[in-house]
């Protein structure tokens, strides 16, 4: 195992730079396990005419279920055990009113989408929906349903060598699957997200060693290597080198390890952003890291395609109104910079930026003032992307329980996202292992409104 030596810059959730650069298993004609350059080598047979395309997705998923009706539908007409403690504000689109603990998103709505009937959600207490657009459990004997940064993994590749098309921020939670990363699903472990502050990083090492001794093993997997050569009839070891070469590469490269360097930020962008500290209500659940909101952005200027993170703890069983007023407060403030942020750099357009949970909380307050789950409706936050923005899409009933207006499958806005991406969503399959075509979605149509 190896481990690349560097400065050790500490991130909020307490990983350094230091250990963020890690590999591992890169001996030339290794079999067994998933390796970078098993990676490498995967998305070298991928050929698409649209693997330049500077579109790409951040996807950030509040775990445990936001309450749609503290956030962006104050339900002002229901009785105060339903109706809550806040009050809806006025947004800089006239007509669109949002809950109080938004002002900055507020005064930028003319760039948001809000979504205030989401439906089909499952109920599962996870973000694998919010990532692929389905139930966990589907066809799950072939591996199950792969996530958009896998899907793009898989049908445009990387943008270059030394960045992965998918890189997955999720902190490990108390509950796992909150950390959800996106799945590669029946793709196989060769496309799933790269985790610079995850599981695995014990395997992505170079323990120890210095850049000079690194260029000694790579020597030495050469020699040991050229005892194939001659049997080699086929050219497949000169293929191999290439591959581990660009492994190496990524190992040595800077783009990446600069891109999660926060640091590199003006201090003015990084007061913009905020940190989303002191966190508070997270149990077993994410911080509110608004670092890796900014980090999303920086990882995406640096030409990665799909970048999730989990943010928050949403499961706001009790005391749910003191959860949404801290969650809230830093939300606001962390998604409007990014909006703007984007919208300074001309990036807003190719970026669909998704903020959204598993499903919504109940209509009436429980006697510990907390709300529990309600997957009957749910609610969802857009911008980029290229879309229509400044509306707010469907509506619930006087009580928020469920959709009246415009009700929103889940899978319609994961289809939107790959609209957004320059996918057709209404042709595009990929093979499972049996072999059979499967659409990335059941819903091939983006919404309506906002293309």
């Amino acid at each position: 195992m190896l481990t690349l030596l560097g400065k050790a810059t500490k991130y909020c959730d307490g990983v350094s730079r230091r250990s963020f650069m890690k590999i591992g298993g890169l001996s030339m004609g290794a079999v067994g396990g998933v390796n970078l350059a098993s990676m490498l080598r995967a998305e070298a047979t991928l050929s698409n005419a649209n693997s330049g395309s500077q579109k790409s997705v951040i996807n950030i998923f509040l775990g445990g279920g936001p309450p749609h009706q503290d956030m962006w539908e104050i339900k002002t007409e229901a009785p105060r055990e339903i109706r809550g403690e806040f009050s809806p504000i006025a947004t800089a689109v006239p007509g669109i009113q949002i809950g109080e603990c938004f002002p900055k998103l507020a005064a930028i709505m003319d760039r948001l989408v809000v979504v205030r009937s989401v439906v089909g959600c499952s109920g599962a207490h996870d973000a694998f929906q919010c990532m692929t657009g389905w139930d966990r459990k589907s066809i799950e004997s072939i591996g199950g349903r792969p996530s958009i940064g896998a899907v793009l993994s898989k049908m445009y590749g990387p943008r270059d060598a030394g960045i992965p098309p998918a890189v997955a921020l999720a902190d490990k939670t108390g509950h796992g699957p909150w950390s959800e990363p996106g799945s590669a699903g029946f793709l196989g472990s060769a496309f799933q997200p790269f985790r610079p502050n995850g599981n695995g990083m014990e395997d992505l090492t170079l323990n120890g060693v210095s850049l000079d001794r690194l260029e000694d093993r790579r020597s030495l997997l050469k020699g040991l290597d050229q005892l194939k050569r001659s049997a080699d009839v086929r050219g497949t070891m000169k293929g191999m080198d290439s591959f581990t070469q660009a492994a190496f590469g990524v190992l040595t490269a800077t783009r990446l390890a600069d891109a999660l360097d926060i640091t590199k930020e003006p201090a003015e962008v990084r007061e913009r952003y905020g940190d989303g500290k002191p966190y508070q209500y997270q149990y077993d659940g994410a911080p509110t890291c608004n670092e890796h909101i900014l980090l999303a952005r920086r990882l995406v200027e640096a030409g990665v395609r799909s970048v999730t993170l989990s943010y928050g703890r949403w499961d706001s069983h009790g005391a749910n109104f003191d959860l949404v007023r801290d969650h809230g407060a830093k939300l606001d403030q962390a998604v409007s910079a990014l909006v703007l942020d984007l919208e300074e750099r001309g990036m807003l357009n190719d970026v669909t930026i998704l903020v959204w949970g598993e499903f919504g909380r109940t209509p009436r307050v429980n006697a510990g003032a907390g709300r529990d789950h309600w997957p009957q409706v749910s609610c969802a936050l857009m911008a980029g992307g290229g879309m229509k923005t400044g509306q707010a899409i469907g509506a619930t009933n006087r009580l928020g329980e469920y959709a009246v207006v415009r009700p929103v499958d889940m899978q319609e806005i994961i289809s939107t996202a790959y609209h957004n991406l320059g996918i057709d969503v209404m042709n595009s399959t990929l093979s499972d292992p049996t072999g059979r075509p499967q659409f990335l979605v059941d819903i091939r149509q983006p919404m309506r409104e906002l293309v």
